[in-house]
């Protein structure tokens, strides 16, 4: 299936690492014009060298959707631009603690940049895509927004929010040509996860995953390629998980 997005122009957050950087780079190499956040100017130089010089130029805005004066400047700089006809919502951060040990501090940070940002941007997007009757609207959620585990209430808490804002915002624009999907990643293999978890984590991990691997960023991109693009017609309001079939063991 060949996915084109000649012509279109399409909104990463979190666009500098992971997941939200392969969505970016695959959203360019298909004809995009590409919007990417990241929330360090440095961060952007270490990824420029991802894209393709050749392909439509990428734009790179500095944000932290924790700081409520950078959001609104960010907000205003989107609301400048002409046209969006993608929106992935892929920024997101994490603090792992037991319930009732969080600090209130983390759920405003995680609430600010999981749901709060989504919802503001969802709204001044939107509203562009009402006025071209076409959009495309895909939330990165998780599997932790499925299901948990210990020391993830916060995390959990705003990703089935999240879910929760793909639901209510597709109902409302679908009318308008404006599909809105959850994609749901499990285990990635990530830079940030090799980091995180030691080489017999995820091997204790991969154990338990039936197609016997932890997921490449590629995997997850192509499933939002696909709901991004003019070929997703009719999907709309789903949560499509990545896992590798982790969830039904």
């Amino acid at each position: 299936m060949d996915l084109t997005f000649d012509g279109q122009t399409a909104l990463v957050t979190g666009g500098t690492r992971g997941i939200g950087l392969q969505i970016a780079k695959d959203l360019q190499s298909a004809g995009a014009h590409v919007v990417v956040t990241g929330t360090s100017p440095r961060s952007f130089e270490r990824i420029r060298s991802h894209f393709n010089p050749d392909k439509s130029p990428v734009e790179f805005f500095s944000v932290d959707f924790s700081d409520s004066e950078s959001t609104t400047i960010f907000l205003s700089c989107v609301d400048r631009i002409e046209r969006i006809d993608v929106l992935v919502n892929n920024a997101g951060i994490n603090r792992i603690n037991p319930v009732d040990k969080v600090e209130m501090k983390d759920w405003d940070d995680l609430a600010a940049v999981n749901l709060k940002a989504p919802i503001m941007l969802t709204r001044v997007v939107s509203r562009k895509m009402r006025q071209q009757q076409y959009g495309r609207i895909v939330n990165i959620g998780s599997i932790f927004g499925v299901i948990s585990k210990a020391k993830r209430a916060l995390y959990s808490a705003t990703k089935h929010g999240l879910h929760g804002l793909t639901i209510a915002s597709a109902l409302d624009l679908a009318p308008d040509g404006i599909l809105v999907n959850t994609v749901s990643p499990g285990f990635v293999l990530t830079e940030l996860t090799k980091s995180i978890l030691s080489d017999k984590e995820i091997g204790e991990l991969t154990a338990q995953v039936p197609v016997g691997r932890f997921a490449q960023p590629e995997d997850i991109s192509a499933v939002v390629l696909f709901l991004c693009s003019s070929k997703n017609r009719y999907v709309t309001s789903q949560n499509i998980v990545v896992d590798g079939g982790f969830l039904n063991v």
